[in-house]
């Protein structure tokens, strides 16, 4: 017989710092109540950009060229356009409901910034970063990436045509996502109408979290606010949300990778060694050029 997860905390925005000059963002873990670098795992970090009025601007905000290896990252466009180069020649254009998954895995290079005629004309900006842990078989992997439109994701619809689970990985009742993923997980977001309910079920094991993106929602019977993250138990299976008002919440669950961490800046291996590796490989150019 499956019960309810239960809630271990419900968090508030940290407080915002910036990433580049075009990344205003709230850092849930690692990091505060979620110091543990595995509670989350495979999820390894969260960053939130609540929503901000940006100004418009001549020069695109972002961040320049960095490194990435041994992880995924995962950007979710709620308001706004963000467009992606990187130095395995893929790039792309991503605005509200598209998410880009791009595979750093042996090593790349790659640079984020608002797009061009966003940036000019400045407007509301939110979105979400995941570092998606890779494990240890797969840390090596060759560079990839998937650009996920929004049409193209896997919608359950509840009852009506306004309220559904959009799925962007893993499935919910039948309905798969779009996205491939190296490890099981589950990356949804609920899109509900007031008053309207849905029911959730996740393996007891599965580190499971829920973010409050737009109203906010009666989880499990208890009220959180827009902005606002929600982290459960490793118990039970079974998450009720109802939406309090129209809401738009992010769903994370996965099966946890059960290896060592180490981490270092843009770099997510398994030892110290890996890192170093990582590192010199960079200096030696061997995660190609970028300008």
């Amino acid at each position: 017989m499956s019960t309810n997860k239960t809630i271990e905390a419900v968090i508030p925005p940290p407080a915002p710092h910036m990433v580049g000059d075009g990344f205003r963002v709230h850092s849930f873990f690692p990091g505060g109540r979620l110091i543990d670098k595995k509670r989350m795992s495979p999820f390894f970090l969260l960053d939130y950009g609540s929503k901000v009025d940006f100004s418009p601007s001549e020069e695109p905000r972002g961040v320049g060229v960095h490194p990435h290896a041994g992880f995924e990252t995962v950007t979710i466009a709620y308001q706004g356009k963000i467009a992606h180069h990187d130095s395995a020649g893929n790039s792309g254009i991503i605005s509200e409901g598209d998410v880009q998954w791009m595979t750093a895995g042996s090593g790349l290079l790659h640079k984020e910034y608002h797009e061009n005629e966003f940036s000019r004309k400045g407007g509301l900006f939110q979105m979400v970063q995941l570092w998606v842990n890779l494990p240890a078989r797969h840390k090596k992997t060759k560079p990839k990436y998937q650009e996920l439109s929004n049409a193209g994701m896997g919608r359950h619809y509840l009852g009506d045509k306004e309220s559904y689970i959009e799925v962007i990985a893993g499935e919910f009742q039948g309905t798969k996502g779009p996205a491939s993923t190296f490890t099981p997980m589950h990356v949804y977001n609920a899109r509900l109408k007031k008053d309207r309910i849905a029911n959730l079920s996740f393996s007891a094991n599965y580190n499971t979290a829920l973010l409050i993106i737009e109203g906010k929602a009666l989880i499990n019977e208890k009220e959180v606010a827009t902005d606002h993250f929600v982290l459960f138990k490793n118990d039970g299976e079974e998450i009720s949300i109802k939406a309090v008002e129209d809401a738009v919440i992010l769903v994370l669950s996965g099966e946890p990778i059960d290896e060592p961490i180490a981490a270092y800046g843009p770099f997510l291996m398994n030892n110290w060694k890996e890192v170093e590796q990582a590192m010199q490989d960079v200096n030696t150019g061997k995660f190609g050029t970028l300008v």
